[in-house]
């Protein structure tokens, strides 16, 4: 149901203390998520001062739009926020920052566009977050709610910002959140909640990972059921007694976890064989505790087990997370330039059962390289590496297996072609960012795509 204006501005009054006529705000921030809560502001009445520090963010189109709002680009003005009574932040902008942290030691309130949005919905909320998988997990959930006959939205920091959805009434909300969404969240009291998992990631940002996985503990914040990954001691430490707890687990029993059956590995809940783990169509069992855990929370939804268990023998997996390009000469080219960190690219190599050739490099963003070893002596024949970080993984990895040196994708590509053999596969699974030489993971993993399908040419 959508909600009166006048009950939403009472609700943020109350709950965030922003008055549509006292409070002085300044959203920082002009990605797509800023953009977001100014529409939403613009909506409601409010009057603000929208401030990037880009010089050249604002477009002709997006100018029209905010006409009426002041927008200051450049270095950030620690007058101005100071002045302020409320910032509201977008995630890609650290708090950290030297005029949000003044501002933040003279009592000024930073609020974020989740708080903004809890204050906004009557329905319920399912709320992801984890270093791997959130994407993956996000869409399955939404597509399960969709097979139930759920008017649901869909997004956070996937595809469509959370305050967006707002536009289209729904029975229920998933949300993907990140670290920084969390960071400045203060209520989400969501239905059912999950940290699907932690690794090292973001340290660029966070203090150290107790601190990152401090933030994504955030999620559980008032939540109705918790669902937990227990193959992961920092987040099975994240229960808390007397809560409702759904567990799950791909290496021992849980309460949705694998088994053996006849030779048939799979997906159980309790005593009850739900699904074949062979009849996932996504590869790697990382992806089968996505499956887990998606099912967990829709269990927690009141989601009927054998509709879900259809909608993932049907689920396609999404770009750039391990995603099957191609298969030349007997060798499988695979897509996973969303493996931004380094767990993602071990839980990679390790749903191999062969040996494969690893593409990875980029922006360590502060990252101990020294994590992949492990997986890189176990699964790879080889890697090539490339990047502002490269030099990294090779100082990390040297000795373990051949290293090779490329400059940009298209050479990446050609040098993996040429060590391939037939029945091996090819990865680019990165550890690493992207924005060191490309517009984002999705321009690298099209940049592969585009280099591999030369090949055929």
């Amino acid at each position: 149901m959508k909600l009166d204006k006048d009950i939403i501005k009472a609700r943020l009054k109350d709950c965030l203390g922003l008055d549509s006529r006292a409070s002085k705000i300044v959203v920082v921030g002009l990605g797509a998520t800023g953009i977001s809560v100014a529409r939403f502001l613009m909506d409601l009445g409010f009057e603000f001062v929208v401030a990037d520090s880009r010089e050249h963010v604002v477009s002709e189109q997006l100018r029209e739009e905010l006409a009426a709002i002041e927008i200051v680009t450049g270095k950030f003005d620690e007058a101005l926020f100071s002045q302020a009574t409320h910032l509201i932040v977008s995630p890609g902008v650290a708090l950290t920052e030297k005029a949000i942290a003044a501002a933040i030691s003279k009592g000024v309130e930073v609020v974020g566009d989740i708080d903004l949005f809890v204050c906004s919905v009557n329905a319920p909320i399912i709320a992801i977050t984890g270093s791997n998988g959130k994407s993956t997990v996000t869409t399955m959930v939404g597509e399960m709610a969709s097979a139930a006959g759920i008017k649901v939205g869909v997004g956070g920091n996937l595809g469509i910002p959370a305050l967006d959805l707002l536009k289209q009434p729904a029975e229920l909300y998933v949300l993907e959140l990140s670290s920084f969404q969390l960071e400045r969240t203060r209520h989400l009291n969501a239905l059912a909640a999950t940290v699907l998992n932690v690794s090292a990631d973001h340290l660029d940002r966070h203090t150290s990972v107790a601190d990152y996985a401090e933030q994504k503990q955030r999620v559980f914040m008032g939540s109705e059921v918790m669902v937990i990954n227990v193959d992961y001691p920092i987040v099975a430490a994240m229960q808390e007694q007397g809560r409702s707890t759904i567990t799950f687990s791909i290496i021992n029993k849980a309460d949705f976890y694998i088994a053996e059956n006849a030779g048939i590995e799979y997906l159980m809940h309790g005593e009850k064989p739900l699904l074949a783990l062979s009849e996932l169509p996504l590869e790697g069992r990382h992806n089968a505790a996505n499956a887990l855990a998606a099912l967990a929370l829709g269990v927690a939804a009141g989601f009927d087990e054998q509709a879900m268990c259809k909608v993932l023998k049907h689920f396609k997996g999404l770009e750039h997370r391990m995603q099957r390009v191609a298969e030349i000469g007997g060798v499988i080219w695979v897509n996973d330039s969303k493996a931004t960190n380094i767990g993602a690219c071990v839980a990679a190599l390790q749903g191999y059962q062969h040996k494969v050739i690893l593409i990875a490099g980029g922006d360590a963003k502060g990252a101990d390289m020294n994590e992949l070893v492990p997986a890189v002596k176990a699964k790879a024949k080889g890697v090539v590496i490339m990047g502002k970080d490269a030099a990294l993984i090779e100082q990390a990895i040297d000795g373990c297996v051949p290293v090779y040196k490329a400059e940009n994708m298209q050479q990446a590509v050609r040098i993996a072609a040429s060590i391939a053999e037939v029945g091996e596969s090819v990865l680019l699974s990165p550890a690493c960012a992207s924005l060191d030489q490309y517009k984002n993971y999705q321009d690298r993993g099209d940049k592969f795509v585009q280099a591999v399908l030369e090949l055929i040419a």
